[in-house]
């Protein structure tokens, strides 16, 4: 399939074609309830605001109807005080129909892949959500962005580096925002997270490990393109090691300064005949900290990251998962979990766009987010290659 040609059949035969072709406190004086302890100073944390009338939403046209769009994000802009959803676009009719019907969508706010362009007629969208496998993220964000439509676009942004400047380069150019979906920074948990490991309550940060994992099934319908490179760009790390990645890099509020990285598949197991089945990087940051973290499509599931300082230690476990966190803080007198007003993730993040579209705002993870973390795993596969320490 040719990037430049509207794709008009259903989600699976995109696939199968594409995937052809191509402070110091001690626990005893620690509060558990931290979430009436202030926000970050860099506003991670925002406070709650009325919700405003459904005529005065930006609203959102989805494009990929698959499980995490139908199953997390839409149902999630019925706590949005910002967002709604205005329109999908899907290559499946059925589910298109089904799906409008479900959510209040007007039929003529149906379209395919190939009839995505008359959202430019549509005033009621102003953003278009891309929720597609990695290498089509390129071709949606530059059509949306062509038709005069802010993006959001799932993470990772793009399967290369080239593809990834273009996308930023294209939203510029038409003055449109893009912006990626990192989640887990909207989300509570991880903001309170932040916030402790930044503020010093752990002291001097000394190392962070980061693992993520689960079982890939190219049998289901959402594992099927990730087994294939064309589709996905690579395995464990561009799917669920990008969140350890990511992490990492927002717990410090710093960037790597230099690599190392090892991978494995398992002989003879067809899954993993194109994509990595267990990478392990370790990064080194400036301030001196060491993080090691593992990405794996052969684990039970696992979402965690534990962050050692001098006098104290952070875990969030799980950390990146859709609605359980728990949260706890380990140093000399003990262990306590930190309760956190919860929030959801997805909502937070749908409404941050939205207010960055209406106010004309910096989104907090723009397109250059996507693009440091793209050329960070691109260098993790070099040094996993090659067995150098790379400098980044």
């Amino acid at each position: 399939m040719k990037r430049d040609t509207p794709y008009a059949g259903s989600r699976r035969d995109l696939f199968r074609t594409v995937g052809a072709g191509i402070v110091a406190t001690g626990l005893s004086t620690l509060p558990t309830n931290l979430s009436a302890q202030g926000a970050p100073q860099d506003g991670l944390m925002p406070p709650k605001e009325r919700p405003l009338p459904p005529s005065e939403r930006v609203g959102y046209a989805i494009v990929g109807l698959g499980e995490y769009g139908t199953q997390q994000i839409i149902p999630s802009f019925a706590e949005c005080g910002k967002s709604r959803l205005a329109a999908v676009v899907s290559g499946t009719p059925e589910k298109a129909q089904r799906i409008a019907r479900e959510y209040g969508v007007p039929q003529a706010a149906i379209y395919d892949y190939k009839t995505m362009e008359r959202l430019k007629d549509n005033p009621d969208v102003q953003v278009i959500y891309v929720i597609l496998p990695n290498a089509l993220h390129l071709e949606y964000t530059v059509r949306a962005a062509r038709i005069g439509k802010h993006v959001l676009c799932e993470k990772p942004m793009a399967t290369s580096v080239k593809d990834a400047e273009t996308m930023i380069h294209e939203c510029a150019k038409a003055g449109r925002k893009l912006m990626i979906g990192y989640r887990a920074q909207y989300e509570p948990y991880n903001l309170k997270s932040i916030e402790l490991a930044r503020g010093g309550t752990l002291g001097k940060l000394k190392s962070i490990v980061a693992d993520h994992g689960r079982t890939l099934n190219p049998a289901e319908p959402r594992d099927i393109w990730r087994a294939k490179k064309a589709l996905a760009g690579g395995g464990s790390l561009m799917d669920i090691g990008i969140y350890s990645l990511n992490a990492c890099r927002y717990l410090t509020g710093e960037e790597p300064v230099s690599l190392q990285a090892t991978q494995y598949s398992t002989p003879g197991d067809p899954r993993f005949a194109e994509v990595e089945e267990t990478i392990h990087f370790m990064l080194r940051f400036p301030s001196g900290v060491l993080a090691n973290c593992t990405a794996s499509y052969g684990w039970q599931e696992t979402k965690r990251y534990q962050v050692f300082g001098d006098k104290m230690a952070l875990e969030l476990d799980p950390a990146t998962d859709y609605y359980e966190h728990r949260l706890t803080l380990t140093d000399k007198q003990g262990r306590k979990d930190i309760q956190v007003d919860k929030g959801n993730q997805f909502a937070r993040m749908l409404d941050h766009f939205s207010d960055c579209v209406k106010n004309n705002k910096t989104p907090k993870t723009p397109g250059e987010e996507g693009l440091r973390d793209l050329k960070l795993m691109l260098a993790i596969y070099e040094a996993a290659k090659t067995g150098r320490t790379l400098r980044v």
